[in-house]
């Protein structure tokens, strides 16, 4: 066997620290014959260190988080919305013996204007401009300041907003944009990872990870009442500035509109469902505007606990004869449901015909449904099934 002058000095060297470094010796000298023809079987404490890591190299080191959100991060803006507020002036300034600061000519001021601004944030369907956020986010306001998380500024025109939904579209003048890719949020299971992203307190580009909690929250669970969806619940940080920001799925796929926290909970966050969002955005940048189907019920889920209540409550005109099921306690006067027939006391069965086991699954069944269009309902009247046809009218602004 013929050594090179550096191996064999290498060898040398360690047969001079004694006898068991013969055996280290044939050891590393092994390792190092090794060397010329796999560089991979180096031993860690011989390979050099590469002070510059390869791009490819950080790459490989990504987690799935970090994946998905390199991929909509882009995609991912910042909405400044400014708002006009009056202010009425309290009435002790309202007494005349005021007008002397003002001038004798003066009228004494009722209201004083502020100006409030909001932070927010939003995501990029198109390239060519088209966003998406909450209504709340620009509630008040027909121009916003977008800025892309590249640092480009641009002044954004509110297309539509829909407070049911509380979904809002706006478009700024720009090509070439990056866009986020739309997943399934009615695919979800609970147990999922979920990652946000957005804007929290003023903090951009903030991304935070957890996961999907539970489906289906209606709105009165999560305490906005006037609201239509349906939500997906998650405990990724949700804060204020998150709003309209994406939920992400584990693949980088968005799957809702980050929108509400819980006042008096942690931990808890509300997205609206990506197919919800889509839906209405479409509306909105179509029409400007979004009808939704109304039929005039207050109605509350049967309890066999709300079923004696009622029944044994003297002021009542029907009496319950189920304990499940979805119950209409009042029906509006003069509402599409009221021409059709309805009557308090009435219990859902079905919606277009979809059986419906609370109140939830009505208001989706319904919103379904088309304005003006027939909608069959079969609700349960004193023990008998009736089919009621109804025409749903649009939603009124004061409801």
């Amino acid at each position: 066997m013929s050594l090179s002058l550096k191996q064999l000095t290498f060898y040398l060297t360690l047969l001079c620290l004694g006898g068991s470094a013969g055996v280290l010796g044939s050891r590393y000298l092994m390792a190092e014959q090794q060397v010329a023809n796999s560089p991979e079987a180096v031993p860690a404490v011989l390979r050099p260190l590469d002070p510059q890591p390869s791009n490819n190299s950080t790459k490989e080191n990504l987690n799935f988080i970090a994946e998905a959100v390199e991929q909509v991060g882009p995609a991912v803006v910042r909405i400044d919305a400014a708002r006009r507020v009056s202010q009425e002036i309290p009435e002790a300034f309202q007494n005349p013996f005021f007008r002397r600061f003002f001038g004798d000519e003066r009228e004494i001021p009722r209201q004083r204007q502020q100006i409030e601004q909001g932070t927010g944030s939003g995501f990029i369907l198109n390239s060519d401009g088209r966003l998406i956020t909450n209504a709340h986010v620009v509630a008040g306001a027909n121009i916003v300041d977008v800025t892309l998380k590249d640092g480009r500024k641009f002044e954004g025109k509110v297309l539509g907003k829909d407070t049911v939904t509380d979904v809002a579209v706006v478009k700024i003048e720009a090509n070439d944009l990056p866009t986020v890719r739309l997943g399934k949020a009615e695919q979800l299971t609970p147990g999922e990872w979920a990652i946000a992203i957005g804007n929290p307190l003023g903090l951009d580009n903030t991304v935070t990870v957890g996961i999907i909690s539970a489906l289906g929250r209606s709105s009165s669970q999560v305490g906005v009442p006037d609201k239509r969806v349906s939500f997906i619940q998650t405990d990724a940080a949700i804060n204020p500035g998150n709003s309209g920001g994406p939920l992400l799925n584990a693949k980088g796929e968005v799957i809702g509109i980050n929108t509400a926290i819980r006042a008096n909970a942690q931990g808890l966050g509300f997205a609206i469902p990506i197919e919800t969002a889509e839906r209405i955005a479409s509306e909105l940048f179509s029409k400007g505007k979004v009808e939704h189907p109304y039929l005039g019920i207050h109605m509350v889920n049967l309890t066999p606990e709300l079923r004696k209540e009622i029944n044994q409550d003297s002021e009542t005109n029907f009496k319950v004869t189920k304990d499940n099921g979805v119950l209409i306690f009042r029906v509006v006067k003069g509402s599409p449901a009221a021409q059709a027939g309805f009557q308090a006391g009435d219990i859902l069965e079905k919606v277009g015909g979809q059986p419906v086991k609370n109140a939830a699954e009505v208001q989706q069944n319904v919103e379904m449904s088309k304005v003006g269009s027939d909608l069959e309902v079969e609700v349960s009247r004193q023990g008998q099934t009736k089919t009621i046809v109804v025409k749903p009218g649009a939603f009124p602004a004061n409801e």
